[in-house]
C-alpha cells in the first residue's frame, strides 16, 4: 500500500525536523552560533488523471484532476544569519560585531575561516587569537608589558605602552563580508568556510561601507528562541505521531484485506 510508504518518508522529515531542532536548543549558549531550520518539498506526484485532459470527443476538459503524492523530502537546513543579543563581559578582547560582518581566522595550514564568536585572547607572543590559538586577521602583536587595551568601533587595537601615557594603535582588526552568508559552509568550533554559494569574501573595515561596528568588552550570543524552539519540537512531534498512526492504519487495512482472501 502507498500510504505506508508516503507516510514513512513524513516520519523520517520529522526526525530530521527535530534533529535540525535540538542542534538549535543544544547551542542555546554557544557564542555567536546561527540557527538553522529544517526545509521540505513534496515528493514526486502520480498523475491519475492529468488536470486539463480532455474529458470527452466533445472537447470538454477536465478541471481538476488525480494527483497522488509520494510524500516529502528535506531539501537543506538553511541557517538564518540574524543579528543575536550583545551579552557585556568585561573582558577587553572580547567584541561583538553589530551588524554585517565576520571575523577572518588564519589557520595553521595557511586558509582562512570566519567567525562570528569574537571571544579572543593573546597567546605566547602576544597575537591576539581565538580559542583555538589560531591567530585573528590582519595579524595584530600587543607589545609585552602594555595596558589599557581599547577596541574602537572600526576594529583598531591601541595599547599604552611602557613609559607613556597617550594610547599607540598597534593594529586594526578587520571584517569581512558575504553576498550570501547563508552559503557559508559550518565547519565546527564556531568556524565557517566560504563556499561557491556563499560568494567570494569581501574583506572591509568596520563601521564603514555597510559593515557593522565593533562592540569591545562583549560577546553576541546565540540567536536562538527558546519559546519558538519548544513550538517547533511540540509540532515535529505531533506531526511524526500522526504518520506513526497513518502506518498503523494502513497496515490495519492491509490485514483486513488479506483477510477476505484467504
Amino acid at each position: 500500500m502507498r500510504a505506508l510508504y508516503t507516510a514513512a518518508t513524513g516520519m523520517a522529515a520529522q526526525e530530521l525536523n527535530v534533529q535540525v531542532i535540538s542542534n538549535n536548543i543544544a547551542n542555546l549558549r554557544t557564542t555567536g552560533f546561527k540557527k538553522q531550520r529544517a526545509a521540505f518539498q513534496d515528493l514526486i506526484y502520480d498523475h491519475v488523471r492529468r488536470v486539463g485532459a480532455q474529458a470527452s470527443d466533445q472537447g470538454t476538459i477536465l478541471p481538476v484532476g488525480v494527483d497522488i503524492g509520494g510524500g516529502v523530502k528535506t531539501v537543506g537546513t538553511p541557517r538564518l544569519m540574524t543579528q543575536g543579543t550583545l551579552s557585556a563581559t568585561g573582558n577587553d578582547l572580547d567584541i561583538a560585531i553589530r551588524g554585517e560582518g565576520f571575523f577572518k581566522i588564519q589557520m595553521p595550514d595557511g586558509t582562512f575561516t570566519y567567525t562570528r564568536d569574537g571571544s579572543f585572547q593573546m597567546d605566547a607572543t602576544g597575537r591576539v587569537v581565538n580559542a583555538q590559538g589560531n591567530p585573528v586577521q590582519p595579524t595584530i602583536t600587543i607589545p609585552q608589558n602594555s595596558t589599557g587595551i581599547t577596541i574602537n568601533a572600526q576594529g583598531q587595537l591601541s595599547v599604552t605602552l611602557p613609559g607613556s601615557t597617550t594610547p599607540t594603535t598597534v593594529g586594526q582588526i578587520g571584517l569581512t563580508r558575504f553576498i550570501n552568508k547563508a552559503g557559508l559552509q559550518p565547519i565546527g568550533d564556531n568556524l565557517f568556510t566560504d563556499t561557491p554559494a556563499s560568494g567570494a569574501p569581501q574583506d572591509g573595515i568596520a563601521n564603514t561601507d555597510g559593515y557593522g561596528d565593533m562592540q569591545q568588552s562583549n560577546l553576541e550570543q546565540a540567536n536562538v528562541e527558546v519559546v519558538s524552539e519548544i513550538s517547533d519540537l511540540i509540532a515535529a512531534q505531533r506531526a511524526y505521531e500522526m504518520n506513526a498512526k497513518v502506518i498503523s492504519a494502513a497496515d490495519q487495512m492491509l490485514q483486513s484485506t488479506a483477510a477476505l482472501f484467504r
